[in-house]
């Protein structure tokens, strides 16, 4: 039997302001990407995720990205590459902490926004990050996007890598996501997205937007949780690999 994880951003609110619907999306996903501070979350919002993922049996990740709260973290700062490594190694740590507060324990540590768009064409940033999450911890595994540099440097350092595919976004011809601000870049129609989803799982590839088939792993698909239609799309998507015969375990 098929099996992969579905996981999605999570803790992505600050202080007074709320960002999706945590609370549904846990009773759906398998794993949680859990934002630590700097593009968004803050203490309180972390450990409250950490608690509801434990007592739900969802495996959780630290999810760190650029400190760009105006911008979500989706803004390209020119960070140098020691100051990635260690603004990667602070979240992580962070993230680790509260999680043990919670009574839980972070698995996997994946990169948000820009930050992972950068570390999955640039092998320097993508080396940045996986020595960063070794340096704390590792035992940690990477959530890489698949057929990135990620993927390569989180194997060259030794690290435990898995590959992720994302329900929800457009891939180039290339098997790199379109930029969110080109035609094409996000799948909101949730039968779509499922439809899509199934087929790179059970077959073992990405769709390009031309509908080239890029042979790749799959062991977790990313449903992001920040959008109106994000809790939809995550049951759409579970429905359909259920019914599928895909079984939904959490990859770490």
């Amino acid at each position: 039997m098929v099996s992969v994880d579905l996981n999605s951003d999570l803790g992505e609110g600050f202080g007074a302001y709320s960002c999706g619907d945590d609370e549904a999306m846990l009773a759906i996903v398998t794993s949680a990407n859990v934002a630590c501070g700097l593009h968004a979350g803050d203490p309180e919002i972390m450990a409250k995720a950490f608690a509801v993922a434990r007592e739900r049996g969802v495996a959780v990740g630290a999810h760190p990205g650029f400190p760009d709260l105006w911008g979500f973290g989706r803004r390209r700062i020119p960070f140098s590459i020691g100051e990635i490594e260690r603004l990667v190694a602070y979240q992580v740590g962070a993230a680790a902490a509260l999680a043990a507060y919670a009574g839980h324990r972070i698995t996997y540590v994946k990169a948000h926004g820009a930050l992972g768009n950068i570390a999955a064409e640039d092998r320097e940033v993508a080396d940045a990050i996986a020595r960063a999450v070794k340096a704390v911890d590792p035992s940690l595994a990477l959530l890489a996007i698949a057929l990135s540099e990620q993927v390569a440097a989180g194997e060259a350092a030794g690290l435990s890598v898995h590959q992720e595919i994302f329900a929800d976004r457009g891939y180039t011809e290339e098997g790199q996501l379109i930029a969110r601000s080109k035609p094409g870049a996000m799948i909101s129609d949730p039968e779509e997205a499922a439809g899509r989803v199934v087929e790179m799982v059970t077959e073992g590839i990405i769709i390009t937007a031309s509908g080239r088939h890029l042979p790749t792993k799959v062991h977790s698909i990313c449903v992001h949780g920040d959008s109106s239609h994000s809790v939809a799309m995550a049951r759409h998507v579970r429905k359909a690999l259920e019914q599928a015969g895909v079984r939904l375990v959490p990859f770490a």
